[in-house]
């Protein structure tokens, strides 16, 4: 009878890291920035129906990056986690911090668990609050542990290279279409430092904008809104280009 090949444990966790570490990094990166008015999420993604973003409550972003069908089950736990939440105790029980929590236990159990294979996704739990002070930005590594962000995140892909650049020239209370050109540049940014084109048709981009008379939030931009934020200079807010695009528009996430 053959003796079991042993792995300790250490090299198997590092083993199952290196594993999902690669896995992210093989998708497209994002970033969630804060902004004058709220929080902004970026991303290259050519899918118009598989999205990178999504709200979660009435407050509440997430952004994910990896494997879609893995952290599309998040995102659906998360919605039913905030329903239940808000229905038996209050609305502004649900919060991103206890949503980060219920995050961070379910991708800790299946990261230490040798039964199955680790996820591959990296997440982004965003709250905005009344004011800049108040707003929270969580990410979430396929671990399980909770990293507390300020000011901008980036996760998948060439991330350190791009979490990198925004630290060097986001500063606090830039308007909508100064945070979304820092984006777009960041992201366009190569491994090797050089710069690409990305079309508009290519970007999902979405907000938490506490301006918003609604209790929702969240919204995305898209069309002829994107575009003008896009084209336009840096003192031009986020209502103004919903003005100025009125019949194209954004679309609220239901």
């Amino acid at each position: 009878m053959s003796t079991p090949f042993y792995v300790s444990p250490q090299q198997a966790m590092a083993d199952r890291a290196e594993y999902a570490r690669k896995g992210i990094a093989r998708g497209r990166s994002l970033v969630v920035m804060q902004y004058a008015d709220g929080i902004v999420f970026v991303g290259e993604n050519p899918s118009r129906a598989l999205h990178k973003f999504s709200e979660i409550y009435d407050r509440i972003g997430f952004a994910a990056a990896g494997k879609y069908n893995e952290y599309e089950n998040l995102r659906i736990g998360g919605v039913r986690y905030a329903d239940l939440r808000g229905y038996t105790y209050d609305r502004d029980d649900v919060t991103a911090r206890g949503l980060a929590n219920v995050y961070a236990q379910t991708l800790g159990t299946i990261f230490s668990s040798a039964a199955e294979k680790p996820y591959e996704v990296e997440l982004v739990v965003a709250e905005v609050g009344e004011t800049p002070e108040g707003d929270q930005i969580y990410r979430l590594p396929h671990d399980g542990s909770i990293v507390d962000e300020h000011g901008s995140v980036a996760v998948g892909g060439n991330a350190e290279q791009i979490s990198n650049f925004l630290d060097q020239r986001h500063r606090d209370g830039m308007t909508l279409a100064e945070a979304l050109k820092l984006a777009v540049q960041a992201l366009s940014r190569d491994t090797n430092g050089s710069e690409r084109e990305i079309p508009a048709e290519r970007l999902e981009v979405a907000v938490l904008d506490r301006t918003r008379p609604q209790k929702r939030k969240f919204k995305r931009i898209v069309g002829r809104q994107l575009a003008r934020l896009l084209q336009a200079d840096g003192a031009t807010s986020a209502a103004e280009a919903e003005a100025e695009a009125e019949g194209e528009g954004s679309e609220d996430e239901e």
